[in-house]
């Protein structure tokens, strides 16, 4: 995550001088300049997608749980993502697809856990011959 691309999103989305103003930050209760969480989200679902969804059979997302950011995102950090699946439902209106409910941790270089959440999305489903 560079200093760059924290200030460019945030000057977009998320104005706050914390986000846009490294010399202001050091005066925030971070210390210094720190991502938006919207942003560090917004490239944890591309990480997501990039690794799970595309060109799989993903059809859509209801929605997600429990996001949290314990610890903010600063300049220099890189991210890492571990995904783990929580619950496979199977649709009982529609045989085809069911929903599958991952729970992500999103850590630093340093292993500081920086957000945690649960994402849902529907996918087609095998189905066996019978």
């Amino acid at each position: 995550m560079s200093a760059e691309d924290i200030v460019r999103y945030a000057r977009e989305f998320d104005p706050q001088p914390y986000h846009t103003d490294p010399e202001a930050a050091k005066d925030s209760i971070f210390g210094g300049l720190v991502a938006s969480g919207t942003h560090t989200f917004a490239i944890v679902i591309r990480m997501v997608f990039d690794e799970y969804l595309a060109g799989g059979t993903a059809l859509a997302s209801p929605g997600g749980d429990e996001l949290r950011w314990p610890n903010p995102v600063r300049a220099g950090d890189t991210l890492w993502v571990a995904t783990a699946i929580a619950a496979a439902i199977p649709s009982l209106s529609r045989p085809d697809r069911g929903l599958i409910k991952f729970k992500h941790v999103v850590a630093n270089q340093n292993d500081v856990k920086v957000m945690t959440f649960i994402s849902m999305a529907f996918f087609k489903r095998r189905l066996k011959a019978g």
